[in-house]
């Protein structure tokens, strides 16, 4: 399952230095951490006693998280509003070391932010502020510019488009780029939202969920087959987005069954779960989308890039709440399974 020439601690060393930028949605997670001892006599609701708060970069700024966190360098395309939550969310930029240069402030627009409210361990309750209008065309041109003009100086290894129907990204903002990333060699990698973009032809690779793979291809959704291998369902959902994106790789998210590769004119690839325990699957995705470009960007077949991505989504979820995963992490998880000489 792993590329010959380079074992998969190497890719993962091989992280430090490449350049990922990220466009789309950015938003903050947030966290009220307290104790729940009794019922509310207004209603029947549990009383959370507050003891801590918490903030975290969320949506496509966690990507940005992991890809650091990891070794690379990360480059944020987006905007937020001009509100006290941007401040939060631009100082947690400049603390990984992300160039923010092109976050644009909005004024007509709310920072998303995504309030979580825990108690034991358990989540309780998810208020979410946001603003979801298509983004203004003036924004959407400073954006697109931008970038267009990192791809043409190669400034970048990769691009990864992050997209919760926030507003941000656009069909023909995103097919823009794809093109002119194809034409100079730059990989590019879509985490999509059913519903938002019309198929954008020619990306490197797509990685949906199964719930949202069903809902790109317009099936019905169809509960997980075993083995992977005979989900007949899945195989044809698959068949369906790649020939409609023309997408180089898709890879499936899968939930406690791992992931599936699917490359045109080969046979797909499952690559089981790594977790060890899963607490939280929040931000998994995320992980796993910013793991397997930089694996790609680093060299990596798809496959190596795959198992590399599963790994790390093995950590993750064996947290709570939305956390990056460190090379540290990945290369010890690596290790317990393949020993440190084998990978």
């Amino acid at each position: 399952m792993r590329d010959e020439e380079i074992t998969l601690p190497q890719v993962v060393e091989s992280f430090a230095g490449k350049k990922i930028a990220v466009i789309g949605d950015l938003m903050m997670d947030a966290y009220i951490w307290g104790t729940a001892r009794r019922i509310s006599p207004e209603a029947p609701v549990p009383v959370v006693e507050t003891e801590e708060e918490s903030w975290c970069l969320g949506g496509a700024g966690n990507v940005m998280r992991n890809i650091v966190t990891l070794g690379g360098n990360a480059s944020a395309y987006g905007v937020l509003g001009d509100d006290a939550d941007s401040a939060i969310v631009r100082e947690m930029l400049a603390g990984y070391g992300i160039d923010h240069s092109m976050v644009l402030a909005d004024s007509s627009r709310r920072t998303t932010r995504k309030q979580r409210v825990l108690a034991g361990g358990q989540q309780l309750l998810r208020i979410d502020y946001e603003d979801t209008k298509p983004l203004a065309e003036d924004f959407r041109l400073a954006l697109q510019a931008r970038l267009m003009d990192d791809i043409e100086n190669r400034r970048v290894d990769a691009i990864i488009f992050e997209d919760y129907a926030k507003g941000v990204l656009s069909h023909d903002l995103v097919q823009t780029l794809v093109n002119a990333a194809r034409a100079n060699g730059i990989i590019t990698a879509l985490d999509p939202k059913p519903g938002n973009l019309h198929a954008v032809k020619g990306i490197t690779v797509m990685k949906p969920n199964r719930q949202e793979a069903f809902a790109l291809a317009g099936r019905k959704f169809s509960p997980p087959d075993c083995p992977v291998t005979e989900d007949a369902a899945l195989r044809e959902v698959a068949d369906i987005i790649s020939a409609e994106w023309q997408v180089e790789q898709l890879l499936i998210s899968l939930a406690a069954q791992g992931m599936a590769l699917f490359r045109e004119g080969e046979d797909p690839v499952v690559i089981p779960t790594h977790a060890r325990e899963v607490f939280d699957v929040s931000g998994a995705g995320d992980t796993v989308i910013g793991t397997y470009t930089l694996a790609l960007a680093a060299g990596a077949d798809p496959i190596s890039a795959a198992v590399t991505a599963n790994y790390a989504a093995g950590v993750v979820v064996g947290k709570v709440g939305t956390v990056a995963v460190t090379k540290e992490e990945l290369l010890e998880a690596l290790a317990e399974d393949f020993g440190k000489d084998e990978c």
